[in-house]
């Protein structure tokens, strides 16, 4: 995803390695899987680099939402099967720690303040493709992109939280069916049954992605983030356990100005400007 429509100032925060980011000035984020002559497929290298973006991430209050894309024909082919095979008998300790940065790196995705948007080209497969998917809070996909599980084809199970948020996604049976059959999900189904968020003409991807990514930084920063950590913690809690926490927050925002100046807008039939505060 090279393409840019971009009217705003760009700081590159890490210009070279496998993983790049970019922060524009509006706040969006744009973290940039850069290994496309592998599909930016993830081994240990990747996998780290990754995770510091992230943790950079996560410690700049500038941020207000996370774009993550991938360089080249596919978004991301999942783990590296040719720096698996290389390591023969040794390797249960590989897959070990890059399931391990794996863990790190989806569980980031869940737990940054920050909304994430996946964008994706080509393939996402396996437990790197699927997992960045199933672990981002909106996905948006070119209209030619398909999605794959793939583990049991090498003989593994799926690993980054697929196997309880791929089922919160599309429902037990289906999931129970993309993980065993691995069939090739093509965008328009992924769609239909709740994988992704939306599909958009590939010629568009790339500035159909910062568009939404820009709509999200320009809301009420805590009240997404709220918002995306309610979600998250309600998977697997009854509605009666939900609403005390739901409750709490709902007076907290109430307190801030961003909550006034919503309030403002609406009666004012304008656009709000939030702040932050």
């Amino acid at each position: 995803m090279d393409k840019r429509s971009d009217d705003t100032a760009i700081e590159v925060l890490v210009g070279k390695g496998p993983v790049r980011l970019e922060l524009h000035a509006d706040g969006v984020a744009h973290v940039r899987l850069n290994r496309p002559e592998a599909s930016n497929g993830l081994d240990m290298e990747v996998l780290k680099a990754l995770h510091e973006v992230l943790m950079q991430v996560h410690g700049d209050g500038r941020v207000r939402v996370v774009l993550i894309t991938g360089e080249g024909k596919n978004f991301c082919a999942g783990g590296d099967v040719h720096t698996f095979l290389s390591k023969g008998e040794a390797l249960p300790d590989y897959i070990r720690m890059a399931t391990s940065y794996l863990q790190l790196v989806v569980s980031l995705l869940m737990r940054l303040n920050a909304p994430v948007i996946c964008a994706v080209q080509g393939f996402a497969a396996g437990g790197g493709g699927m997992g960045l998917v199933c672990s981002s809070d909106v996905v948006v996909a070119g209209e030619s992109s398909r999605f794959m599980a793939g583990a049991i084809r090498v003989a593994m199970v799926p690993d980054a939280g697929v196997t309880v948020t791929l089922t919160h996604l599309v429902g037990f049976r289906k999931a129970m069916d993309i993980v065993l059959f691995n069939p090739v999900i093509e965008a328009a189904e992924a769609l239909r049954i709740g994988l992704i968020s939306r599909v958009v003409p590939d010629a568009s991807l790339a500035d159909d992605a910062l568009s939404l990514a820009r709509q999200l930084a320009s809301g009420p920063p805590a009240a997404l983030a709220a918002t995306k950590r309610l979600l998250w913690n309600g998977l697997g809690l009854s509605a009666e356990a939900a609403m005390p926490e739901e409750n709490r927050t709902q007076a907290q925002l109430a307190g801030m100005k961003d909550a006034l100046e919503g309030l403002a807008a609406v009666i004012e039939k304008r656009a709000p400007h939030f702040t932050g505060q």
